[in-house]
């Protein structure tokens, strides 16, 4: 059995190209997911304490289309793939449907979740009472992967992070969806310092393909900004590649201060036909000359990325 849920858009959802921004799907996402969590709890008499709560582990977000606002609404299907000892994981799929029956689907995305005890800020264990409550929605699904990804400070583009009041979470944390919205950011500070390297090509826009999110440990609020590396690490014929962290850098131990990992692939697009292009001969080469570091070499020696 699948939740569905029918989440209203907004024009502020917009972004510059007229397409629902994709920091807003995630937005979308979590309210879904409210809705099927409060949905088979309560079926299922499962009393939710005060002393209780979920955060989000991982995200792993594909994005099939192109989403305009044209109707005021988009369905999502939200049902569960996983159920560990600590960890449960869900698959969401939003699409609109036509009077027939046609579905155009814009996104699918997973999202890796852990209880745990907002007193001590410590996961727990899935109880059987939650166990029964999700498994009226579960189907069989792959399991999720930790995102990896290395980011060297010495060739990665610099975004300080600052934290503002209205993006905390009823835990006092940087709610997950703003953490996108911070890497998208921080995308933002690498393609300014291409300007000038692009300067001679005609402007050429990115969307978002696909976004993976590992949350390594709550981003608090403080008056001094955290900090974010961004580095491109694949150059495809219409794609790049780009991995980030977000780093607590007062910090230090088993982490190294990491906060948050993030994975994304970004296509080369046409904004009149609504596809992806390939890019004028020169324009790759002209990014990775730019930026330099490990993608340079892997770029023009492909004997060395091996």
């Amino acid at each position: 059995m699948r939740h569905r849920y029918e989440c209203p858009l907004r024009w502020a959802d917009l972004d510059l190209l007229g397409h629902i921004n994709n920091v807003r799907f995630v937005d979308y996402l979590q309210e879904a997911r409210g809705a099927l969590l409060r949905a088979c709890l309560h079926a299922a008499g499962v009393e939710r304490h005060e002393s209780d709560g979920y955060v989000v582990v991982r995200h792993e977000v594909s994005f099939v289309a192109p989403l305009l606002l044209g109707g005021a609404t988009v369905f999502i299907d939200s049902w569960v793939t996983g159920i560990h000892g600590a960890t449960f994981t869900l698959d969401h799929e939003i699409y609109r449907e036509s009077a027939d029956g046609d579905r155009t689907v814009f996104l699918r995305a997973r999202t890796v979740m852990a209880p745990f005890v907002l007193a001590t800020g410590a996961p727990r264990r899935i109880s059987d009472q939650e166990r029964a409550a999700l498994a009226p929605y579960a189907e069989s699904g792959e399991r999720s992967r930790a995102v990896q990804v290395s980011v060297p400070r010495e060739h990665a583009v610099h975004y300080p992070v600052q934290v503002r009041f209205s993006d905390l979470d009823i835990y006092r944390h940087v709610n997950n969806v703003l953490y996108f919205e911070y890497f998208q950011e921080a995308r933002i500070a690498l393609f300014r310092k291409l300007k000038d390297a692009l300067s001679e090509y005609p402007r050429i826009n990115v969307v978002v393909a696909r976004t993976d999110l590992e949350y390594v440990a709550p981003i608090t609020l403080r008056a001094e900004p955290y900090d974010c590396w961004s580095i491109v690490t694949a150059m495809g014929g219409k794609s790049m590649t780009l991995e980030a962290e977000i780093v607590d850098g007062s910090t230090s131990g088993a982490r190294g201060g990491v906060l948050a990992r993030s994975r994304c692939v970004l296509v080369f697009f046409d904004p009149v036909t609504q596809r992806s292009v390939v890019p004028p001969p020169g324009y790759r080469e002209a990014i990775v000359e730019a930026l330099g570091g490990p993608l340079k070499d892997s770029f023009t020696n492909p004997s060395a990325a091996g």
